[in-house]
């Protein structure tokens, strides 16, 4: 099967397609036909050789990526909840090595759920671990509820503009900060009120926030502690919380913590149902070609992108 590989770190010239021997499930695994994947920003930090590649590199080769779509080719003798031909979706072992970069993906049953009908693949591939962590973050950390001020850093992004949708679907007022020119964009996936960050510190026009979400790091992690009232909660994607805003957090009555996606077929399961029922839809703004993975990570890059990018296998 042809997967891209990178045998080193470096920069999008190291994303070589290659023919690889093509993966069996084990005892507990789906084989996945892949129809669409999704990019992250955590897939360039990887190709540079930061953050998981050491960890990657471990179990040669290093195949990027995590989020897919597609069609059960076969499964594992202990799977029960899916079969051949059945339609899925999820992000696939994360933190670990997804392996996602390839026609053909093997996953543990209970990372996966099975697709909406009426969600396309390339829909359904972009609605994995950016939707994952607005809804973990949401849901499983802060506890969200009805009535309560939401604040979400970078709500035109890709985990910003489903934690906008799964805040409105709870109830929530939600502020959103994007600069001007998407100012629409994140009206239209729910956002009550809209800040342009470079013209206005949001701590100081926002101040009674009740959830911060952070996907920026620690000066805003730490700016943020301002818009938060008395037992407010900040939770960083970024790993902005550090040792020194947590216990500046801790003198005003905040909880601030840093918090990294898992896997889990039950709460894309739970994403599935919100997608099928039109409260949550994935706003695709670029769609590549296999071939064409570097363009995917370039745009990546340019941290301009609203919502996702998919890349089509077949």
């Amino acid at each position: 099967m042809k997967a891209i590989v990178i045998t080193e770190p470096g920069g999008v010239e190291k994303l070589k397609v290659q023919d690889v021997e093509k993966p069996s499930p084990k005892k507990n695994e789906v084989l996945v036909r892949v129809h669409a994947l999704s990019v992250n920003p955590v897939d360039t930090k990887v190709r540079e050789g930061k953050g998981l590649y050491e960890k990657l590199k471990e179990d040669s080769p290093v195949i990027l990526g995590w989020d897919i779509s597609g069609t059960v080719e076969a499964v594992g003798e202990d799977v029960s909840y899916f079969k051949e031909g059945d339609e899925v979706f999820g992000m696939v072992n994360f933190p670990g090595h997804g392996k996602a970069y390839a026609e053909y993906v093997v996953a543990p049953e209970d990372h996966l759920a099975h697709k909406p009908a009426n969600i396309p693949h390339h829909e359904a591939a972009a609605a994995t671990l950016a939707a994952l962590t607005a809804w973990q973050v949401l849901v499983h950390e802060a506890g969200i509820k009805a009535g309560q001020r939401v604040l979400i850093h970078a709500a035109a992004g890709g985990v910003g503009h489903f934690a906008v949708q799964i805040a409105r679907y709870f109830k929530a007022s939600v502020i959103g900060t994007a600069s001007a020119e998407n100012h629409d964009f994140i009206r239209n996936m729910g956002a009550d009120e809209q800040i342009d960050y470079h013209a206005y510190n949001p701590a100081e026009v926002v101040m009674d926030a009740d959830i911060v979400l952070d996907s920026l790091g620690e000066e805003n992690t730490r700016n943020s502690l301002k818009a938060l009232k008395n037992g407010g909660k900040i939770i960083s994607i970024l790993g902005g919380a550090k040792e020194g805003v947590q216990e500046e957090a801790k003198k005003r009555n905040i909880e601030a913590k840093n918090y990294l996606v898992h896997s889990s077929g039950e709460d894309q399961s739970q994403i599935a149902e919100l997608m099928r029922d039109g409260h949550i839809r994935p706003h695709v703004s670029h769609v590549y070609e296999f071939e064409d993975m570097a363009e995917a990570h370039k745009q990546i890059e340019t941290r301009k992108t609203n919502g996702k990018v998919v890349v089509n296998v077949i």
